[in-house]
């Protein structure tokens, strides 16, 4: 299928559409992962990834732009939503070095920037291993995606 949007639906009760996501779901706050829901996967569902992605980050690198906040796979099907915090599923490298979620910071004075979080419904129980980058789970989930979506939402620094 390749990465094009399916009918899945993304949500959070964090915030709404292309609107604020709340400080504490920020790396100025909490820096906890908001609750995340969804529906409509297609049929054939096998696993989920889910990622997030600040593509207005100023950071290019070759093949590569933007900021990667979370990297999150190996998720069941049977799963409906993650509760705000979430520690399960098998966490991927995020930008900061880490593995799990780090959320938005983008740099003082930059501006608001969007926040891609991703959900890929996948035909296959991939069992991939921890630590994969973005880029590198893209390219071993691409001949499996079945469908995907997005919710974006917005974060602006707070001035210093």
């Amino acid at each position: 299928m390749g990465f094009a949007l399916s009918d899945m639906t993304l949500r959070s009760p964090a915030f709404a559409e292309d609107g604020p996501i709340p400080k504490n779901h920020t790396g100025e706050g909490a820096d906890t992962s908001p609750a995340l829901s969804w529906d409509g996967l297609p049929e054939g569902t096998q696993q989920l990834a889910l990622v997030c992605h600040d593509p207005d980050a100023p950071l290019v690198t070759p093949g590569h732009y933007g900021f990667v906040h979370w990297v999150l796979y190996n998720l069941p099907p049977t799963l409906d939503a993650l509760p705000e915090g979430f520690e399960g599923g098998t966490r991927g490298r995020n930008d900061f070095g880490a593995e799990g979620y780090g959320g938005p910071m983008p740099p003082e004075g930059h501006g608001t920037h969007r926040y891609y979080f991703w959900l890929l419904a996948l035909d296959s129980a991939l069992d991939l291993p921890p630590g994969l980058d973005l880029w590198t789970l893209l390219e071993r989930t691409e001949p499996h995606v079945l469908g995907m979506n997005r919710l974006v939402g917005t974060y602006r620094r707070d001035p210093a």
